[in-house]
């Protein structure tokens, strides 16, 4: 078995600064913020309420540092809006306001907010809350992931796959973007238990699962095993040509392991046959139309002699 904590730890991307969200709908307000946090984190910013709701949804940041008082959407309704939301309700949101009003300070953590800061803000203090609070989410975003880890093989399981794709197909809708989908099966797998042993066997899915997370490098990108020898991808923002590509260097990538399988009808060592799926900018789809699809690919490679990659696009019939 995988140590799960290790395992967590090799499935996060290689460590960028967090993610900050500056909403105010004063330009100087937004500034000070910027000046205070650019050194440690990826400031972004947003001038009304309904801009910020998008950002969070397009492109979620590690923290949200919400002004109350705004023209059209105040803080109160974006705050419940991204609680409402299951992509964006694992947001913490801090209040950032003149007013010092218990009742409203009482509201904002009613809603869900984490914490409330009083204007003129002392840097010093806010960096300090603001590192708390994204540690924290960090934190929690670690002890999710353990959840949906599958401890043999240090990569997510069906149960992740299953709802991170409805997640990101909602967002590639909004935002109009490709997504893609690979499924990825081992090659006369069966057989290679059956000549080398079990504990041969879950040793080599391991190595495979390791070949496939290196290969797909993006933080947003999504490796699961689907089931037995079995591996799924989530390829957000990834049109038809650049998932076939990736799918082709990952089987070149799994056959250079050199595992040896004497048992295979296509190679002497492990091979995989892969199934690509792509929901394109214009079509709308759903979650398993577009895994059904990569599926039928998956098996028209396996058909067509195995070790080798399959692709179509999501049929625009299937749309809805």
């Amino acid at each position: 078995m995988i140590d799960p904590l290790s395992s967590v730890a090799a499935l996060s991307p290689t460590p960028v600064k967090p993610k900050l969200l500056v909403v105010d709908d004063q330009p100087i307000n937004i500034q000070v913020m910027h000046q205070i946090f650019a050194g440690e984190y990826q400031v972004f910013m947003a001038t009304n309420g309904q801009q910020a709701i998008q950002l969070c949804k397009t492109n979620p940041p590690d923290l949200v540092l919400l002004d109350i008082v705004m023209p059209q959407m105040d803080g109160y309704e974006v705050c419940r809006q991204l609680k409402a939301d299951p992509i964006t309700r694992d947001i913490p949101v801090i209040f950032v306001t003149a007013h010092t009003d218990t009742d409203q300070e009482t509201l904002g953590l009613d809603l869900g907010a984490v914490d409330f800061i009083t204007k003129p803000v002392v840097p010093a203090v806010v960096k300090a809350r603001v590192r708390t609070h994204v540690t924290l989410k960090q934190q929690g975003d670690l002890l999710r992931k353990m959840v949906f880890l599958d401890g043999l093989l240090g990569v997510f399981n069906r149960r992740y796959f299953d709802q991170q794709l409805g997640i990101e197909l909602a967002r590639a809708h909004r935002s109009g973007a490709a997504l893609s989908v690979l499924m990825i099966d081992v090659d006369y797998f069966k057989r290679y238990n059956d000549t080398y042993g079990h504990l041969a066997g879950d040793d080599c899915l391991r190595r495979v699962a390791t070949a496939i997370r290196s290969a797909l490098r993006r933080p947003a990108d999504i490796v699961a095993r689907y089931g037995g020898e079995e591996f799924s991808c989530i390829l957000p923002e990834t049109p038809l040509d650049h998932a076939t590509a990736i799918a082709s260097a990952l089987e070149q990538d799994i056959r250079a392991l050199n595992i040896v399988h004497a048992s295979s009808d296509v190679a002497p060592v492990v091979t995989v046959s892969i199934g690509v799926c792509c929901k394109p900018a214009a079509v709308v789809g759903v979650a398993g139309e577009l895994v059904d699809q990569a599926d039928a690919q998956l098996y028209t490679a396996k058909k067509s002699g195995r070790a080798r990659v399959c692709s179509s696009v999501l049929a625009p019939a299937s749309a809805s």
